[in-house]
């Protein structure tokens, strides 16, 4: 007992310290209880969260403790309401903490000012509310400093987090438990509340120092080993024909509940709902969004590399350099097709321009080759209507794909990025009030990029190449994000609005046409084309399995939330785990750029 009153005496944990950590150890708590809100309250139960969270607390003020300022202890509060607001903001879209490598990128920040705004919440401000109630009542408190406080302090915090490390120990260790946590389908999103955000960026930055190990190595040719023989590419029959070009529109946030569905009467993509009654084109729609928190850059990742997201990182950020095998460049190796990518973003948005060059694409229209004459968001970017119309311009004079020349052409396109508010003049399409705001200008949205799409589709198909040329349309992701969950309590929305986070997979031109209703992860996309392309003797054939492949597994994982969607029944286990596997394979091909060794 005397040892416990020397290291916790009564007139050093009186009055002004202690208020701070209790309001500091308030902080963590209520962010706990904010990011559980948006993702599973399990977190809360943990034991870990608690002792981690009190740890942080007497690190937070440790300020205070060295400087005896509370006007420096209420900074470095302020400062942390600040971190772990933008922390719960990026949440809200990505089910994760940020990534240790993407605060480097707050920059970009300025082209997504619509979409900040729109991830901020009301009750963020209990955050800096509780900084506040903690100074104010910290004034009139005693702030005496007892001789010898300043290290007892220290031999406290020290205690602290000996406490914490045991914890994590009893557990296996901070880094295998955190990857425990992170790969379990019910337990992925309560890394951040058990260990804070400082223990994500603590484990992103262990990630960052890792070299590749023999147990790598094994773990990369093993997975791929036993894919090829669980998860075989099987070509198509030679009776069947290929194509030689390759056209991919990657619309963003587009969702398949929208498609062929009336709402109030009227059709919201009427466009594409004529396609599909085209015999010659092929439609998935319950292709489950699989990109991580580099959203719209995955998605190109994952379809034309056929690789997953990384784990803790975006890999346009981290690797731009690195060696991808792609589409494109199976069809260059081919028939000596070239590649280009047309976007109205900036050219440095997601590194999109050095990762076509990792994808091997000749020729990147960024935003500095359209003229902006017809804006939509905020920022104000390039409408779809005025970026498709261009592109056409460009195409009819030979300033891109000439007729006759084999090619790889992807659009990217922007309207579709939430807050999904459009101009009054470009609106197509009317919806009763009685809906949902976010729902009605989701669907709006979606009705204008249908249209948009009109012309160039129209233009396609006047083409002397179109029959040997094969068109793609799918969404770069799901769109409504956190918003989904309280739409679907809306008596008008539920059974409209999809519960899963599905996008379409449309082939026009294909030749195998036809619906494929059964779950599958936009990873299958880049099989699926390989074997519809007749790629067949590319060297890489991508982490997931062709569509048309007997037997496909009728199942995917999500990549936010670990979970798998679909029908497992009858499924070999060993393939179940190989699929579980396949992100973690996915990120030490990244990190260690395997492919370059090849």
């Amino acid at each position: 007992m005397k040892l416990f009153s020397r290291l916790f005496p009564a007139d050093q944990w009186a009055g002004r310290l202690t208020l701070l950590v209790g309001g500091a150890f308030l902080k963590l708590i209520i962010f706990d209880v904010l990011w559980c809100a948006g993702t599973t309250f399990r977190a809360m139960s943990d034991i870990g969260l608690y002792v981690n969270a009190l740890f942080a607390a007497l690190v937070l003020t440790l300020p205070y403790a060295l400087t005896r300022r509370l006007w420096v202890a209420t900074a470095v509060l302020f400062l942390t309401d600040i971190l772990l607001i933008c922390n719960l903001m990026y949440c809200r879209t990505y089910f994760t903490a940020i990534p240790l490598d993407s605060y480097l990128l707050a920059g970009n920040l300025s082209d997504f000012k619509a979409s900040v705004v729109d991830s901020m919440r009301w009750s963020d401000l209990l955050l800096p509310l509780s900084t506040a109630a903690t100074a104010v009542i910290c004034v009139p408190a005693c702030h005496r400093f007892p001789k010898g406080s300043l290290m007892r302090y220290i031999l406290t915090l020290i205690a602290a987090g000996l406490l914490a490390y045991l914890t994590a120990l009893a557990r296996g260790g901070f880094t295998a438990h955190y990857s425990k946590l992170k790969e379990s389908c019910y337990y992925t999103t309560c890394t951040t509340p058990v260990y804070t955000v400082g223990g994500s960026i603590l484990y992103d930055a262990i990630g960052t120092s890792r070299e590749m190990t023999d147990d790598d190595r094994r773990t990369i040719s093993g997975w791929i080993e036993q894919k090829e023989s669980l998860r075989p590419y099987i070509p198509l029959s030679d009776s069947i024909p290929g194509r030689s070009n390759l056209v991919i529109i990657l619309c963003e946030s587009l969702e398949s509940w929208v498609i062929d569905r009336e709402v109030d009467g009227r059709q919201i993509t009427p466009v594409i709902n004529s396609l599909l009654k085209d015999p010659t084109t092929f439609y998935a729609p319950n292709v489950l969004t699989q990109v991580g928190s580099g959203r719209s850059i995955d998605c190109q990742l994952l379809l034309n590399a056929g690789m997953m997201p990384m784990e803790s990182s975006v890999y346009s950020m981290k690797y731009p350099d690195n060696t991808y095998f792609t589409l494109n460049q199976a069809l260059k190796e081919k028939n000596g097709a070239r590649g280009y990518i047309l976007t109205c973003d900036k050219p440095i948005v997601w590194n999109q321009e050095p990762i076509a060059r990792s994808f091997g694409i000749d020729t990147l229209l960024d935003r500095g080759s359209w003229r902006n004459d017809e804006l939509v968001g905020n920022p104000a970017k390039l409408s779809d209507g005025s970026f498709l119309r261009q592109s056409v311009e460009k195409m009819k004079h030979g300033e891109i794909w000439p007729e006759g020349e084999n090619a790889f052409v992807q659009f990217v396109t922007y309207s579709g990025h939430n807050p999904f508010r459009l101009p009054d003049k470009l609106k197509g399409i009317d919806f009763s009030e009685k809906y949902p705001q976010r729902m009605v200008d989701y669907m709006t949205m979606v009705n204008y990029t249908d249209r948009s799409l009109g012309e160039l589709i129209d233009y396609l198909k006047s083409r002397s190449d179109y029959d040997s040329t094969l068109i793609v349309i799918t969404g770069d992701h799901e769109g409504l994000a956190s918003d989904r969950a309280g739409l679907l309590k809306h008596p008008e929305a539920k059974g409209i609005v999809s519960d899963q986070q599905f996008t379409p997979f449309i082939v026009l031109n294909s030749p195998i046409g036809g619906r494929y209703d059964k779950v599958m992860g936009q990873v299958d996309m880049y099989p699926t084309l390989l074997n519809l392309m007749h790629l067949d003797g590319y060297r890489w054939k991508g982490m997931g399995q062709s569509v048309f492949t007997p037997g496909k597994p009728a199942f995917a994982v999500s990549s936010m939330t670990n979970r798998i969607v679909g029908d497992t029944t009858g499924v070999d286990p060993a393939v179940v785990s190989n699929i579980l596997g396949a992100r973690g394979v996915s990120d030490r091909i990244i990190t260690f750029d395997t492919f370059s060794q090849e």
